[in-house]
Parts: structure tokens; sequence; C-alpha cells
């Protein structure tokens, strides 16, 4: 592929990204299933939801530009997504596979953070005004996204994992007292 403008380097970015959405639609299931928690679980399947937002407006947005959403498959969303399937087949305590659940996740929404920042700063540079709003509301998505784990996982899971596998705390048993 050649890219000779910038103009050009967003086609190609949202086609990667249109990719990259379509990877997370096929893990999401694989993520809410394997979670122990609910309320992770229920944070998962929302972003499950807003995903299949974030594929039509993409797919919006590349139309408008005459362009298809055909691209190249998105390497380095299979590589994050990659490594949240070996967190998934993972065994142990449920609230330590959480945190790390958790933690595959924040990855893929900073992956997707990233993502949406550049091109929603290619759309204003473009004079694609109307874009750069979807492209900002889909971000401000992912960050809330990104902000609801981290809640989860200060407030909730990760107080829990970090008791897992911990041995139960011994009695105290006060000392005999001698007698002269």
């Amino acid at each position: 592929m050649q890219l000779n403008s910038l103009h050009d380097l967003y086609v190609h970015q949202l086609q990667d990204l249109h990719s990259a959405e379509k990877q997370i639609l096929r893990a999401l299931p694989k993520m809410i299933k394997a979670a122990n928690n609910a309320d992770l679980e229920a944070a998962l399947d929302h972003h499950r939801e807003q995903t299949e937002t974030h594929v039509d407006r993409l797919e919006k947005i590349l139309k408008s530009l005459d362009k298809s959403v055909r691209g190249e498959k998105c390497k380095g969303m299979e590589g994050v997504l990659d490594e949240g399937a070996e967190m998934i087949s993972f065994k142990g305590a449920p609230e330590v596979l959480d945190a790390g659940l958790i933690m595959a996740a924040q990855r893929v929404e900073h992956y997707e953070m990233a993502a949406y920042g550049c091109l929603r700063t290619y759309a204003k540079v473009l004079g694609d005004l109307a874009s750069a709003q979807v492209l900002q509301t889909t971000l401000d998505e992912e960050a809330d996204a990104d902000r609801k784990m981290t809640q989860l996982a200060e407030f909730s899971i990760n107080p829990s994992a970090s008791k897992a596998g911990q041995p139960a705390s011994p009695k105290l048993v006060p000392k005999e007292r001698k007698t002269a």
C-alpha cells in the first residue's frame, strides 16, 4: 500500500481500526463467559454492545469517504487479543483471573483510545469535522469503559484478588503465664 497523503493514512487507519473492532466483537463473548464477577461480566457485555455501534460508525465514515471497510487485518489488536485469550485459558482463583481479565480489557481500551484519538485529529486536519465529532464520541465511550474497568479493579476485584491464595491468619492464642 502506498501512503502519499494524510488522507491515504486516514483511510488506511480507519480500515485498520474497523478490523480491530471486528476482532474485539469476536473476542468479547469469550471474555464475558470467562468473567466470574457479575459486575465485570455486565461491564464487558455493555462494551460489547458499544463495540457494535463503533463498528457501525466506522462503516458510515468509510462509506462517506466512498471507501471500502476492507483492509488488512489489524495485527496490533490481534496480538493484544491473543494475550487476553491466554488469560482466559489460565486456571486459578476466580478473583485473580478476573483481575487478569480487567488488565486484558484495559489493554484493548488503551489501544482503541490511541487509535481513535489519532483518527479524530486526522479528521480535523482534513476538514472532516462531522467524522471528527463521531470519532470523539467513540473515544469518549472508550475512555469511559476504561474508567469503569479501573473502578471495578480498584474497589472490588483487585482487593479480593489480593486475598486469594493467602493462608488464613492464625488465631492468636494467649501465652500461658508462668506461675512462681
